[in-house]
């Protein structure tokens, strides 16, 4: 049977399994998880290969396998976050093409290797008719295409909140077509495709095709009074 140990012995002992416990406690990534590549993010422990030694708490960590066991616990992956988009800018130019740019933010950068940060700007194109002056551009700088009314769903408003004339409709007579009416395959040409010599066709006139002036549409022909 063991005998008792002497006090001194037993306070030996309880001080050094403390003083192991405060060892095994300062190992691992508990509070040392950095950023990039940092030597100094450095302990003594099992690593994530089940290897003792030194690991790593730092991001390059999981490149060179060299990390802590609990590096993933300890140092999750955090995505980047950014704000939601801001309103569409105005076209950087009026009466001619031109682009608008809606932005957003960081709001947190991405650490422990997590998902980089998305596009933080987008642009695209843009033709504004009227001047920052309110006064519609020239008639030979507007747009008098025909069309698919495709285009016109969403255009209920203009640009400064204002409701849009619903304009009119014209027929039109199809006398000739171009060869290249027939096989145009775009989006939204594709309906050139049905058009035929002799045909009559409906074309609606809205602006920004429309004259401010003479509420017509360049083009209208010789009836445009119909």
């Amino acid at each position: 049977m063991m005998g008792l140990l002497p006090v001194d012995q037993s306070a030996f002992l309880v001080v050094a399994a403390l003083y192991g416990m405060c060892q095994v406690a300062e190992g691992g990534c508990s509070g040392r998880c950095c950023q990039g590549t940092d030597f100094t993010c450095v302990t003594t422990d099992w690593r994530m290969d089940r290897v003792y030694g030194t690991c790593y708490c730092d991001e390059r960590c999981l490149k060179t396998e060299d990390c802590c066991f609990d590096y993933p616990t300890e140092c999750p992956a955090q995505p980047c976050v950014v704000s939601e988009w801001s309103h569409w800018s105005g076209c950087a130019q009026s009466c001619q093409p031109s682009i608008r740019v809606r932005r957003r933010s960081v709001e947190r950068l991405p650490q422990n290797c997590g998902q980089a940060c998305p596009r933080l700007e987008e642009q695209a194109g843009c033709m504004e008719y009227q001047d920052r002056q309110g006064q519609f551009c020239t008639s030979v700088q507007g747009a008098a295409f025909i069309t698919t009314m495709e285009y016109s769903k969403g255009r209920t408003h203009d640009l400064y909140g204002a409701p849009v004339d619903a304009g009119f409709c014209m027929e039109f007579k199809m006398e000739s077509l171009t060869a290249q009416c027939m096989v145009e395959n775009r989006p939204y040409t594709r309906w050139m495709q049905y058009l035929r010599e002799g045909y009559t066709v409906c074309v609606a006139c809205q602006p920004p095709a429309m004259n401010n002036h003479s509420r017509c549409c360049q083009g209208d022909g010789n009836l445009a009074e119909r």
